[in-house]
């Protein structure tokens, strides 16, 4: 048996980019910044970004492509892949993407077009939405797009 699932929280570098296959399928795809922050050899705070790529595919894309925009904070996951390419200066680089990805707004209040409040929050079969610790808990449901706790996400 083996497993490829990451969970990622991370910030949007860009607006997401949506294109079609030509089949007609949707997919968006989404950049976004991990920050790691430790201490370096000279004790001193060292903060790193990793970027990694997110892909999203059919209704699910379309809806995040609306919803979502560049420093947006989200939770997302899917499987990881590493992806080799051939940088601009001819060198080959490997990239880290999530591949069918599952992805929540963590924003407070998701902006539309008009910087507006619009629908927001899980999007397609994504893990229920994350509530801040102390919100008022709706009824526990084993149903799908049940709410959960920060503290209910294993890391």
């Amino acid at each position: 048996m083996t497993l490829n699932k990451m969970m990622i929280i991370g910030n949007l570098g860009a607006d997401p980019e949506l294109r079609y296959t030509p089949s007609g399928k949707a997919v968006t795809n989404l950049r976004v910044a991990v920050n790691d922050r430790s201490r370096g050899a000279d004790g001193e705070w060292v903060e790193e970004t990793m970027w990694i790529g997110v892909e999203v595919w059919e209704q699910a894309a379309e809806r995040l492509a609306e919803q979502l925009r560049k420093g947006n904070k989200i939770y997302a996951e899917g499987q990881l892949r590493a992806r080799e390419y051939e940088a601009r200066d001819g060198q080959k680089r490997t990239a880290l993407e999530l591949r069918f990805a599952r992805v929540v707004n963590l924003e407070r209040r998701p902006r539309d077009e008009d910087g507006g409040t619009g629908g927001g929050g899980a999007y397609d079969d994504a893990p229920p939405q994350v509530r801040p610790r102390g919100a008022d808990q709706p009824q526990r449901s084993s149903a799908p797009g049940a709410e959960m706790d920060v503290d209910d996400i294993p890391f």
